[in-house]
């Protein structure tokens, strides 16, 4: 049986593989990162558009850390855009709703502490958390998304809710 030495990510089954196996856990991990603001189902289609551009010099086996870096790399810059962009904006935001406004005020201040909250969390602990708490997915899975242990799993999300509590009393 002649063993092939080197197969890379141009083969459209494989590539097709490496969509289906690696396309939702990008986005969530995406999501769970950067949020929703950023198009994380845009970053995922342009991550595997440069994997394809890339693709005689990405080995299957390499494949799925090229996306993840290649996709952070590409929300990170959104970031810096974002910034600037917000930096020359200034919008007034008017908002009516029927509720009284002591509700409104009590609920804006309220997802403040927890967005900070949230904010305050390590980048660890807060991706293992809303994984879990979220999108609830198991302490096994998410290990295998992050490779990681089951324990250093178990530690991020116990640590995120001790500091969650610590930060918002409410909760």
């Amino acid at each position: 049986m002649p063993k092939q030495i080197y197969q890379n990510s141009c083969e459209e089954h494989i590539y097709s593989a490496l969509f289906r196996k690696h396309s939702k856990n990008l986005h969530d991990f995406l999501y769970y990162k950067f949020g929703e603001l950023l198009n994380p189902k845009d970053k995922v289609q342009d991550a595997f558009m440069k994997l394809w551009d890339n693709c005689a010099k990405v080995p299957p086996e390499k494949a799925k850390s090229f996306l993840f870096t290649t996709a952070n790399n590409m929300m990170l810059n959104a970031v810096a855009h974002q910034k600037i962009v917000l930096r020359h904006q200034q919008k007034p935001q008017k908002h009516s709703t029927n509720e009284s406004p002591e509700f409104v005020l009590e609920e804006k201040e309220y997802n403040e502490k927890l967005q900070k909250a949230l904010a305050n969390l390590t980048e660890a602990q807060r991706v293992a958390f809303l994984m879990n708490r979220i999108e609830g997915k198991r302490f096994k899975e998410i290990a295998e998304l992050l490779d990681i242990s089951v324990k250093a799993v178990e530690k991020r999300i116990y640590g995120a809710l001790k500091k969650l509590r610590e930060d918002i009393k409410e909760l």
